[in-house]
């Protein structure tokens, strides 16, 4: 498996590299900024990128805008974004396109090795992956719109699909049946009014009607 980072913080991002080949990923390039990120993506075409969100010259949203950019020329690209706090602006425009492959984790998540990985491993296979505590912050803000219409279990269940979990790893954090899980999923797609014949991932889907709302 391909991949491409990009962080300017010259140890973190030496640091992801010894992590991600230890755990037997082929590491193409690790750049310090947005303009050669997109030349290594272009050169190499990896199969998923690690791209912090501040890069240089003004340290804003550079990593952001690339991985939207990077996306749109390599639709098939997956894409785990590292920030050193919640930005919710940033997560909402990087998921806007409502499909998967995609991922937003805070920095201290690399450090949980296990953690990390699983969530790159998961964009990979072309789900979401979203920190929990981004996930925590932003139910907190949004408690308005079609949200209001969901019970606290199905909010809880909304919660771990957002973190970018499967049905059986949702009912073993919640210990419930997958049965139990099914239904509230079910029940959370149509109060959201998520028709099956919908033509984007459903799940994906769900997740954005809370950062957008």
């Amino acid at each position: 498996m391909r991949v491409v980072i990009a962080e300017d913080d010259a140890l973190l991002r030496e640091g992801l590299a010894l992590l991600l080949t230890g755990e037997g990923y082929e590491v193409a390039a690790a750049v310090p900024d947005a303009t050669t990120f997109m030349s290594a993506v272009s050169a190499y075409r990896p199969d998923v990128a690690v791209v912090d969100v501040r890069m240089p010259p003004t340290h804003t949203d550079e990593g952001i805008r690339a991985a939207v950019e990077a996306r749109r020329l390599h639709p098939s690209l997956a894409v785990l974004v590292l920030s050193a706090y919640v930005e919710e602006a940033f997560a909402t425009e990087l998921l806007a396109s409502g499909a998967g492959g995609l991922g937003y984790m805070l920095k201290e998540r690399v450090g949980r090795v296990e953690e990390f990985v699983e969530a790159l491993e998961r964009v990979v296979a072309g789900g979401t992956a979203i920190d929990p505590e981004v996930v925590a912050q932003l139910f907190t803000r949004r408690r308005d719109g079609p949200i209001d219409r969901l019970t606290a279990r199905e909010r809880e269940v909304l919660a771990l699909m957002a973190e970018g979990l499967g049905n059986t790893a949702i009912a073993e954090r919640l210990v419930v049946t997958e049965g139990a899980v099914h239904k509230h999923i079910r029940s959370i797609f149509a109060k959201l009014d998520l028709s099956p014949t919908d033509r984007v991932d459903r799940r994906v889907t769900a997740v954005l009607h809370y950062l957008e709302a």
